[in-house]
């Protein structure tokens, strides 16, 4: 038996050896017609790493033939299939700048932006890509409106936008948290300037107030009186959008402080 396994084991490695030989002669041939059509076979059968590998020997070759155009775009989705989406981006890009009549052209646009959607991290993370990809899909939307990827263009650009505003949100937060409150209210606001539709606006104008109490409460006192009246201001907003809030009960105990403090400020400077 230990001898069968090891007459397996050496057929098997000889096998390997020769087919990786034969693959070796290929490559360094020369005869591009036969590499290309080797090439679109390994892509078939989704051996991208070969078929990438070939389709790099010829293509500056064959630049100009018929099968140029096929060549290239195969050649694009080599670098998407083995998720090397930086460079996929690129290629599929460059693809529809040089063959602008394509029947792939359309696809071409669509894994630009897909790519860059793959690319896309964590939403604690920079957002760079997710932008990208917002404003690739967007321009694959206007460009072919009649397409049947628009409805999921129009999901992946929602997906990419959540992402970017739980970004934004968090980065609010962070300066909360490190208390540079004036910071935060600044970061908030800009969120719901950004994401009017967010489902979160009650949560997030519940931390501006949060921010300018606290941010008023540690200003120096000539600051403080307008900056309380702020609170009071933005409070009165709050509960006429929001008359049953979930926030209700920890605002009313920042408004009644809030109230008291005016109080306070109003009868120092009526002493001095």
């Amino acid at each position: 038996m230990r001898l069968k396994s090891a007459l397996l084991i050496l057929f098997s490695l000889s096998l390997l050896f020769s087919c990786k030989t034969e693959y070796e002669k290929l490559r360094a041939s020369g005869d591009v017609n036969l590499q290309l059509k080797k090439a679109f076979e390994y892509y078939e059968v989704e051996e991208y790493a070969r078929a990438e590998q070939l389709f790099e020997s010829v293509l500056g070759v064959i630049r100009g033939r018929v099968e140029s155009e096929k060549a290239y775009f195969s050649y694009a989705d080599c670098q998407f299939k083995q998720n090397k989406y930086i460079l996929a981006s690129f290629y599929f890009k460059d693809f529809a700048s040089k063959f602008v009549n394509s029947e792939y052209r359309e696809e071409a646009d669509f894994m630009t932006a897909y790519s860059h959607y793959k690319l896309s991290p964590s939403a604690r993370l920079d957002q760079s890509y997710s932008a990208k990809a917002i404003e690739g899909f967007q321009l694959f939307v206007n460009t072919y409106p009649d397409s049947e990827r628009v409805a999921e263009c129009n999901q992946l650009i929602d997906q990419m936008r959540k992402k970017k505003e739980v970004k934004a949100y968090a980065e609010g937060e962070l300066y909360f948290n490190l208390k540079y409150y004036e910071s935060a209210v600044r970061s908030f606001e800009n969120l719901l300037k950004d994401y009017p539709e967010t489902t979160d606006s009650e949560k997030v104008r519940y931390m501006i107030i949060r921010s300018f109490y606290l941010y008023a409460q540690n200003s120096v006192v000539s600051k403080q009186p307008d900056r309380f009246k702020e609170v009071v201001t933005r409070m009165d907003e709050f509960n006429e959008r929001y008359p049953k809030s979930r926030f209700g009960k920890e605002l009313s105990t920042i408004n009644k402080v809030t109230s008291k403090r005016i109080k306070e400020l109003r009868n120092e400077g009526y002493k001095i």
